[in-house]
């Protein structure tokens, strides 16, 4: 019986699985009208798919990101991010995901492959290599890994960072052979090491989503050069309000707006 009801679990976990992987709202918010003015943009995935993206223009020659999302945050979510982008004027496109945003669609990873794609082609048409950094955080560092390693960039940013998601469910869902089960696995480690750009991963130590540990292994399979920054004592959505930016405008060689020193600078490894 009780073997039973155990295949019984893991059948409903295999079928269900992307319910856990994506948390999606599909509403589409648009910018608020106060903040940082940030242009909704309408592309179309190589599959067909529409979706939805917000753009800030960089002021002069400053870079533009690239952005991709966690797994459960739409645009609007981001909203202490975008001004901090603004203040510093520099630019970002952020799209998106199916499913998310007013995007059509459902996420898998196959598709969120393709909104990247898309969206570093729409970048890529209006700015040169040199202007675009991407930037990957949570879900979307594995995102980020995949299209550095494949397209021309500046630089590369991972914002809590993990090896893979089956290594995360793994550690989520210990009584589950997920790595046998799982569909979108994002294996970063498999890209990592072809990326050729400046690396910046920055990770918080207390970080109870994805362990910090993560963050340091796939810097340790990184290539030269790179930069690691331990944000020590920050958990995984709290490191744009202690201080990511600085590490970032430092990396970048962007002025800082703000002009108080960092709450905390992590050694490299």
């Amino acid at each position: 019986m009780a073997l039973t009801m155990y295949l019984a679990l893991v059948a409903v976990m295999y079928v269900d699985q992307r319910k856990y992987l994506y948390q999606p709202d599909p509403t589409f918010i648009a910018p608020p009208a106060d903040g940082p003015p940030i242009q909704v943009i309408h592309l179309t995935a190589a599959d067909g798919t529409r979706l939805v993206a917000w753009y800030l223009p960089p002021e002069g020659d400053k870079p533009v990101l690239l952005f991709f999302n966690g797994n459960g945050q739409g645009l609007a979510h981001q909203k202490w991010r975008w001004k901090r982008f603004a203040e510093a004027g520099v630019g970002f496109f952020a799209v998106g995901y199916r499913g998310y945003a007013g995007s059509e669609g459902h996420p898998s990873e196959h598709g969120l492959i393709e909104d990247s794609n898309a969206a570093y082609d729409w970048v890529a048409a209006r700015y040169p290599a040199g202007k675009i950094v991407i930037q990957g955080y949570s879900l979307g560092s594995g995102l980020a890994v995949r299209l550095a390693a494949q397209r021309p960039a500046r630089a590369l940013i991972l914002e809590a960072p993990y090896t893979s998601t089956t290594d995360v469910a793994a550690i989520r869902f210990p009584w589950l052979p997920v790595r046998l089960l799982m569909k979108d696995r994002f294996q970063s480690t498999d890209w990592i090491g072809k990326v050729h750009i400046p690396v910046l991963i920055v990770h918080g130590t207390r970080d109870s989503v994805i362990p910090f540990r993560f963050g340091q292994q796939l810097y340790a399979m990184a290539s030269q050069p790179k930069r690691f920054e331990a944000m020590r004592g920050s958990d995984h959505s709290t490191l744009v309000r202690d201080g990511l930016y600085r590490h970032v405008w430092a990396f970048l060689s962007v002025a800082d707006p703000e002009k108080t020193p960092a709450r905390v600078s992590g050694p490299g490894l």
